[in-house]
């Protein structure tokens, strides 16, 4: 990314920066807007953005009540593609988000993923290994999503026609037929989101245990994906494999009316993390250690993403630095170079990026500007 720009997002009114290096370094006091500006690249993906936080919380106070954020995306060797993502929340639209591709309307959000992959690492994510499920399943999909584009549209469709079944199963007359309609679009779907998923694990964890032998600062992960279906082998033929999915809901609506929700899906899948080197659970491992794990599962899947897709993906690295030691930041400096990726970092302390301040992009921000 070459070039940002952005209108009443947050604490910004305006803003036009050039991003045109390996690194750029984003440094200044707490509160000056740095976490603010790695959102709006964010929003450069489909989703809610790093933060998770809703359209409205990301308008400028003050504002027009909408935002803007503009991009100058160059994958491969490839031209600069213009990408403007507006966001109107007060206008009543379906979406209130819509994407212009060098000023062409995109069909959709997910066209951004042919121009541009993303993955970060806040530290909002420090409890990941110790926290609730269902922040590991959403760091597993933004995983999924940057090698299958599809991943994304599949689990909103997933979760759509989940409602619809639980909305049903609670009414006193059902409808069979249409419950088994539900039921078979949520087998196939279901299914499309275990397999990607495993498949992303497998390869991952395949990646992690190939570089155990001197791992260096970041240890080495184990990966364990269960699929939230139990058992069932998904080697099998798709077809029949639906088939045995949706024989199960159906079997299981009395279970899922008294409970309230649908009890068997990738909805309730769990991703697992093991510290290879101390053969542990992640989440018993020190807060360090965690951090660390954390960082080497991000640069190894940043890694697969560049061979696989030959689109090196953005990294967003929030307050990074400080967590390190100068070893582990050099090396972390020294593995981003070699990926060949863009890397968007954090931190109170320009002397933190020392090393690179060189060949880096240098930004202060200081309230809602830089320099």
């Amino acid at each position: 990314m070459t070039r940002l720009r952005l209108a009443d997002f947050r604490n910004y009114r305006s803003l036009a920066a050039e991003t045109d290096a390996r690194f750029v370094v984003l440094y200044g006091d707490n509160g000056s807007g740095k976490t603010n500006l790695l959102e709006a690249v964010s929003l450069l993906t489909p989703g809610r953005g790093l933060r998770r936080a809703t359209y409205r919380d990301m308008a400028r106070e003050g504002g027009s009540g909408g935002f803007s954020v503009r991009a100058d995306i160059v994958s491969a060797a490839e031209e600069a593609t213009d990408a403007l993502t507006i966001v109107r929340p007060d206008e009543g639209a379906a979406s209130p988000r819509t994407l212009r591709l060098d000023e062409a309307p995109a069909k959709s959000l997910d066209d951004l993923l042919g121009h541009c992959r993303l993955l970060w690492l806040t530290p909002a994510m420090d409890g990941l290994f110790t926290g609730p499920a269902g922040d590991r399943r959403r760091f597993l999909d933004r995983l999924v999503l940057t090698l299958d584009p599809e991943h994304g549209r599949r689990s909103l469709d997933y979760e759509r026609a989940m409602r619809g079944r639980n909305r049903l199963l609670a009414e006193d007359r059902r409808d069979p037929v249409w419950l088994s309609g539900l039921e078979e679009q949520m087998a196939g779907l279901g299914l499309a989101i275990a397999l990607a998923r495993a498949e992303t694990v497998q390869r991952l964890g395949a990646l992690l245990a190939a570089r155990r032998e001197g791992a260096g600062p970041f240890p080495a992960a184990e990966l364990e994906l269960s699929t939230g279906y139990g058992p069932l082998d998904l080697s099998r033929p798709a077809a029949e494999t639906e088939d045995e999915i949706a024989a199960r809901l159906a079997s299981g609506r009395a279970q899922d009316r008294a409970a309230g929700r649908t009890l068997e899906g990738p909805h309730r899948a769990e991703l697992t993390v093991t510290h290879l080197d101390k053969n542990m659970p992640a989440a018993l491992a020190s807060t360090g250690e965690q951090k660390a794990l954390l960082i080497g599962l991000i640069l190894a899947h940043a890694g697969l993403v560049a061979n696989s897709c030959g689109l090196p993906p953005i990294l967003l690295l929030d307050e990074i630095a400080a967590h390190l030691d100068p070893a582990r930041r050099a090396a972390l400096f020294g593995i981003v170079e070699s990926l060949g990726v863009q890397c968007f970092m954090t931190g109170t302390d320009e002397a933190l990026f020392s090393a690179i301040a060189d060949t880096a992009r240098m930004l202060r921000v200081d309230k809602g500007a830089i320099s």
